[in-house]
């Protein structure tokens, strides 16, 4: 290996240190505990290496979201990939984008709640941000009934999702009817 390659491996651990830190202590203590100097003393490395990879904490907020949607594109895939029926697969989707926000919440606000200077919506988003769509997108085409825009479907059942999610975390909706919540959208949205 040359020290060219092995300065690059380097820099790559590294920055994957001060993602995995800065997403650890957000899980532990919220995102306000988050910040570079507590990074640089976590990951024992000096504040100058650490904005060598990020210019400050809305880049890193933005990295943990880039990682979160590929970790949560992953989840939705794999919880519909077996299951034959359109509506069971979209229950098992919604099941799944709502286990993984409540098992990552610092995540989860990284994603949607936080500001991590990445794009939404637009031509320049993020391919991980794209492809956490996509999840989404592929489930739902197929029951969003005739004449519907799938994407524009997708786009209203991944809102009711996100406020489901929010809404049980700020404890404005209880916990215990979260499954009876997930059965009434199902039934009353995905056209089968």
């Amino acid at each position: 290996m040359s020290v060219q390659e092995r300065k690059e491996r380097d820099r790559a651990n590294r920055e994957r240190l001060i993602i995995a830190t800065a997403r650890e202590l957000a899980e532990q203590q919220g995102w306000d505990a988050v910040t570079t100097r507590r990074l640089a003393e976590r990951i024992e490395y000096s504040q100058p290496v650490l904005y060598s990879h990020f210019r400050g904490k809305r880049e890193i907020i933005g990295a943990v979201a880039l990682e979160g949607a590929t970790e949560m594109a992953a989840a939705m895939r794999a919880a519909t990939a077996a299951v034959p029926d359109p509506r069971t697969r979209v229950t098992a989707l919604a099941r799944a984008y709502l286990d993984f926000a409540q098992r990552n919440p610092a995540v989860y606000d990284a994603l949607f709640q936080l500001d991590g200077g990445l794009a939404y919506a637009r031509e320049d988003t993020p391919e991980p941000l794209k492809d956490a769509f996509a999840a989404l997108l592929e489930t739902l085409t197929e029951v969003a009934g005739d004449g519907v825009r799938p994407g524009l479907f997708t786009e209203l059942f991944w809102a009711s999702l996100h406020g489901l999610a929010t809404l049980t975390r700020a404890r404005r909706l209880p916990p215990e009817d979260t499954e009876h919540r997930v059965e009434l959208l199902v039934s009353r949205l995905a056209i089968t």
